[in-house]
């Protein structure tokens, strides 16, 4: 298994055991937690200059901080996305700066693309043959088109209210589907069953593979990196699983262990009223969340009633005085749509809970009006511009 030089092995989140990653591909052998690359940080040598003198070409610019060589990685340029200026969103919000990470240009359309690369990757490298997961849609589509690039085989397990783009997508790719139920929890279940039955299939599911989340940390770099090292007031992240969210949370604490940044950027987690569980638990001052019983948003993407990382999600939030912020379909809808009308930017329904949460925090009062605020786009308005028509004709449009 060829590995980058510093990565040091995989580390349990819940109970600190260590794995050597050759052997281990999944959740702790002590407990069941999440595994976590860990990496022996005095042992590189990475600056600012260095950085700077790289062609900001591809996620895997990062490598030293990446488990596999880019040599060896199952890529396609994904990450080095821009960040946008939104002046007008600015001005709404009354901060001095909101910019917007826009993953929607990643090869699939979605920020999923980061976090596939790498488990494709340590799937080949472990030898795997075939991959499987549940997706509420955009990891399928992804899933199924990294495992082609890979010469894998893919089995991908969607709900039915995926968007009819992605369904296509994953056949597209070449992936196996299966459509179970109206929802994510329906989707899981058919995929645990038939991971029972083919132990030889390699599980990329969120927070199963210890990789995804070390993909999608890379847009904490480049968000850091494209500000010139000075660290946002504040990200805004629309939260389901919350992979990237951790994932961005450890990539700022990374760069602050190599003395790249002082401080970490304050992180918020952004979700739909009508399945908000990290919010609840934020409130309400736990450790860890309570089940969403009857979920009911539109948001798809983050529709999950029962995050299995709330500890670490929560964690992400209190460590860098963050918070978490709820608001309901119709604003986050029209969040969508003012964002295409003003800026020019097209979002998915549910990255817009990111924007509408943003709003809100605003009319909160947690902004003091010289704040630098990035928002992220984790996924195309393409994937789902019938949503999107269909509000704006239901309002007379």
């Amino acid at each position: 298994m060829d590995t980058t030089e510093a990565f040091a092995g995989l580390e349990c989140v819940d109970c600190g055991a260590t794995f050597d990653a050759e052997t281990a591909g999944h959740r702790c052998g002590e407990c069941g937690g999440i595994l976590d690359p860990t990496y022996a940080y005095d042992d590189l040598e990475l600056d600012r200059e260095t950085l700077a003198s790289r062609p900001f070409d591809s996620m895997w610019r990062y490598e030293e901080l990446l488990p596999f060589p880019r040599e060896t990685a199952v890529t396609m340029d994904e990450g080095a996305t821009p960040l946008v200026d939104c002046p007008k969103m600015a001005d709404e919000l009354g901060v001095e700066r909101v910019l917007i990470k826009d993953e929607g240009r990643n090869p699939t359309g979605t920020f999923k693309d980061r976090g596939q690369s790498v488990a494709v990757t340590a799937a080949r490298a472990h030898g795997a043959s075939d991959v499987a997961l549940a997706s509420a849609g955009n990891a399928g589509q992804a899933a199924a088109a990294y495992a082609g690039r890979a010469d894998l085989e893919s089995h991908v397990f969607l709900p039915a209210r995926s968007s009819h783009t992605t369904k296509a997508m994953v056949n597209v790719h070449g992936g196996e589907m299966t459509v179970s139920g109206g929802r994510i929890t329906e989707a899981v279940a058919a995929y645990e069953d038939a991971m029972a039955e083919h132990d030889d299939w390699y599980s990329l599911g969120t927070f199963v593979t210890p990789y995804r989340h070390e993909g999608k940390k890379t847009m904490g770099y480049e968000i850091l990196e494209q500000l010139e090292f000075d660290v946002p007031d504040a990200i805004v992240y629309p939260t389901g699983g919350g992979v990237g969210l951790v994932g961005m949370y450890k990539a700022a604490t990374e760069f602050r262990e190599l003395g790249l940044i002082d401080e970490l950027p304050s992180f918020y987690a952004a979700q739909a009223s009508g399945c908000a569980p990290i919010v609840e638990a934020f409130d309400e001052g736990r450790d860890v969340h309570e089940p969403v019983e009857y979920p009911d948003t539109i948001c798809g993407g983050i529709e999950i009633p029962d995050p299995g990382a709330s500890p670490w999600i929560l964690e992400a939030l209190r460590d860098s005085d963050g918070g978490a912020v709820a608001t309901d379909d119709e604003e986050i809808l029209e969040a969508a749509i003012a964002v295409a009308k003003g800026e020019g930017l097209e979002m998915a329904p549910t990255c817009a809970a990111a924007v509408s949460g943003a709003w809100e925090l605003g009319e909160r009062g947690e902004f003091d009006g010289d704040e630098t605020v990035v928002i992220l786009n984790t996924g195309s308005g393409n994937k789902e511009a019938d949503v999107l028509r269909s509000h704006l004709m239901g309002k007379g449009i």
